[in-house]
């Protein structure tokens, strides 16, 4: 779990740091950067939860 906190302060990082150096050069490329990044990282965190959901459901009561 510490892991999957750790790689959601990255992602909020380099996305927030794309959005910054878009303002800054207003190069449309960076912001393409930040969008795809977002994008892939909320696919991975609803796999993630999906996931948990799944392990939740899926317990066989004894």
């Amino acid at each position: 779990m510490f892991i999957l906190r750790l790689l959601a302060v990255i992602v909020v990082i380099t996305v927030a740091g794309g959005v910054v150096a878009y303002l800054m050069t207003r190069e449309r490329k960076y912001l393409d950067f930040s969008w795809r990044v977002f994008r892939y990282s909320l696919i991975v965190a609803l796999l993630v939860f999906a996931l948990l959901i799944l392990e939740r459901v899926a317990v066989i009561p004894l």
